[in-house]
């Protein structure tokens, strides 16, 4: 809010009692309650003395704010607690243009600011503090930055403070030293309840000097945070909490070091006699002990690291002999060079003066350091300041390699409309492609061109294959079928097919003996698709029985890998398979006519008697002939039964026939 014209003369009031207080300090501020200032160009933060603490009795202070030229300021109150008094008479807070008169207070207790930040419209402010007798009070904390920063928060801001997943903050310079308390460590991350820009100052992602730009992400929390010494800062141990704080930062991976340098080193001699080492390249952080140490009184020792090549260095990571010995450097200074011969040393983001690393406080304990801004350089030596008891230290290097730049496109004129069409115009192609003809590729996109063109040929290869495997399978299940027909007997019975016809298979002629095919009259009773029972009805009265039919010896009939009827493999008996009840009928076969006159199947004179299954008392017994075998590949023809005919001489003559009753037993001989 602005004052009246009370505030104005309290205004001048306060400048004159300033200008009393005899010479001023150094870095913008005046007085003696002035406490915690950090002021820089882009950033600042300054507090009350003994703050947070209860800020002493008739005390004066007053800061002069400055932004860039062409900004203005932007303040972030963090804490205002000033005893209240009536128009804030006795402690009070007062923000003033003196170019252009404009005022922002007085404020106390009972008259805070009514927003978090205030947006200013000069480049330029002075801050007035000053206190009466009270009894109570924090005091303030303020923290300021240019324009060009509008997501300034204050030192106090915390990682609760925040719902939302990612975090994008200004943070302030000068709040390390403000009072706060951080959990965890730049790997593992911090917990939500840590001040979040010293959080950042320890994760080394801003310098405290000059503040800076946060990235985070806020992500579930872990069981154990562990504590950690960086840039200054000690972290604390802590456990579970609902959310962590993950900084972002780009550069900070491990670079190895080609190889190490130093202006000495020990050469211990133990109590056995026998010599140690401590050489420069015991310095790397990986190696096992001992490290490297100076030579004893040596003041001025230096260790230098050589990189190989130009790299962007952003962070140094420092440990102790980390041995039955207590050695460790507390402070260092650090200078880089581009040749190994003219160095520079790093001053940090002020510029003003060599930076001094704060180092170990014991032999066992890692501490890191951030270059901000990092160090672009090959050779980096690193001088020690202070030690304990000897100067001895392992170290590793955080980095990256450095950002190539695309060199610029040459410039290509355009061809001018009055260019005829017929004239070609030269172009020249990338060094290592070759031109197809026919074909004008982009060379960018000649790559993803031959990746789409190699694709397509696999796909049609693959297809072309995948048809030819179906051709293949296709054709070896027809010969497949082919072996259901003709079973030998005892097997189940399958359907008919077209595929497991009489002429499909024909039998082998060297095997099997070649008869005439004579098809029956298809007008008969029995159908030819049944096949013949092997029973013979004696009489109407007598029952049926099953045959042991044996081909006569004179019919002519080979069996084949058989000497005789009888010689079977094992000299047993084989026996056929009993026949269904009902009986069964045979596909007839035609033969040849004799003498001209096909055979009447009503003429059954002259057919022998048949005996009965189990035949009767005095009769000679069956003879059983052994199945004919069968040769592997040859598929089984339906069996033709042999048939007596009446017109055949002798007594053995037997002839095909279609009468379903014409088989006939053969007396033993």
């Amino acid at each position: 809010m602005r004052a009246g014209g009370g505030a104005r003369a309290l205004l001048v009031l306060l400048l004159r009692r300033c200008l009393l207080l005899g010479p001023r300090p150094a870095a913008g501020q005046h007085g003696d309650g002035c406490g915690h200032t950090v002021l820089t160009a882009q950033s600042g933060t300054l507090s009350s003395r003994n703050y947070p603490g209860t800020y002493p009795n008739h005390t004066v202070c007053h800061w002069q704010l400055r932004a860039p030229p062409g900004t203005s300021l932007i303040v972030a109150f963090g804490d205002v607690d000033l005893e209240s008094s009536e128009r804030c008479a006795h402690s009070s807070l007062l923000l003033a243009d003196p170019e252009s008169g404009a005022a922002y207070g007085p404020y106390c207790r009972n008259a805070v600011p009514a927003a978090p930040l205030l947006l200013t419209n000069s480049s330029a402010i002075t801050v007035l503090f000053n206190s009466t007798s009270h009894r109570s009070g924090r005091g303030l904390l303020l923290s300021y930055a240019s324009s060009q920063h509008p997501d300034l928060i204050s030192c106090l801001v915390r990682g609760t403070h925040f719902s939302q997943e990612h975090v994008s903050v200004y943070c302030p310079a000068g709040c390390k030293d403000i009072e706060g308390d951080i959990w965890g460590n730049t790997k593992e991350g911090y917990r939500d309840t840590s001040v979040l820009c010293k959080a950042a100052v320890h994760a080394g992602v801003v310098a405290d000097e000059v503040g800076g730009q946060v990235t985070l992400t806020r992500e579930k929390g872990i069981t154990l945070y562990e504590s950690a010494f960086a840039n200054g800062l000690h972290s604390k141990r802590g456990s579970l909490s609902e959310k962590r704080l993950l900084f972002h930062k780009a550069c900070g991976d491990a670079l190895e070091v080609a190889a190490f340098n130093a202006s000495s080193w020990w050469q211990e001699v133990d109590a056995l006699g026998q010599e140690r080492s401590w050489a420069a390249e015991r310095a790397a952080l990986g190696t096992p002990s001992p490290s490297w140490a100076a030579e004893p009184g040596t003041d001025t020792a230096w260790l230098e690291l050589d990189l190989g090549t130009r790299r962007n260095v952003t962070g140094i990571v420092t440990k102790g002999s980390a041995e039955i010995y207590d050695f460790y450097v507390t402070s260092y200074r650090v200078s880089s060079s581009r040749d190994g011969k003219n160095w520079r040393p790093y001053r940090g983001g002020s510029g003003h003066e060599d930076k001094v690393f704060e180092g170990n406080v014991d032999s066992l304990g890692e501490v890191s350091n951030a270059f901000i801004p990092p160090i672009t350089t090959r050779y980096l030596r690193i001088t020690p300041q202070s030690w304990h008891q000897r100067a001895a230290l392992k170290v590793a290097l955080l980095g990256c390699q450095m950002a190539r730049v695309r060199a610029a496109r040459p410039y290509v004129p355009s061809v001018p409309k009055e260019v005829p069409i017929h004239i070609p115009i030269p172009t020249s192609h990338p060094p290592g492609r070759t031109p197809i003809p026919g074909i004008a590729l982009d060379p960018e996109k000649a790559d993803s061109t031959l990746l789409v063109m190699l694709l397509i040929g696999v796909f049609v290869l693959l297809c072309s294959s995948l048809l030819l495997l179906a051709f293949l399978c296709r054709r070896r299940r027809k010969p497949a079928t082919k072996l259901n027909c003709g079973l030998p007997k005892g097997q189940p019975k399958l359907e008919a097919s077209q595929v497991c016809s009489l002429g499909s298979l024909p039998p082998p002629g060297s095997t099997l003996p070649s008869f005439p095919v004579v098809l029956g009259d298809l007008s008969q009773t029995h159908s030819p698709d049944y096949a013949e029972p092997d029973v013979v009805q004696v009489s109407p009265s007598s029952q049926l029985g099953s045959s042991t039919f044996k081909p006569p010896p004179d019919e002519g009939y080979t069996l084949p890998l058989v000497v005789s009827h009888y010689d079977v493999p094992g000299k047993h008996h084989e026996y056929a398979e009993p026949l269904p009840p009902e009986p069964e009928y045979a596909t007839p076969f035609g033969e040849p006519e004799h003498a001209g006159a096909r055979w009447n199947p009503s003429d059954t004179a002259g057919l022998p008697a048949a005996p009965s299954r189990a035949g009767s008392p005095g009769s000679p017994p069956a003879r059983y002939v052994s199945p004919p075998l069968q040769l592997p590949g040859v598929s089984a023809a339906p069996r033709a039964e042999r048939t007596a005919g009446p017109h055949r001489d002798g007594p053995h003559s037997q002839q095909l026939g279609d009468c379903p009753f014409s088989h006939v037993y053969h007396e033993a001989w």
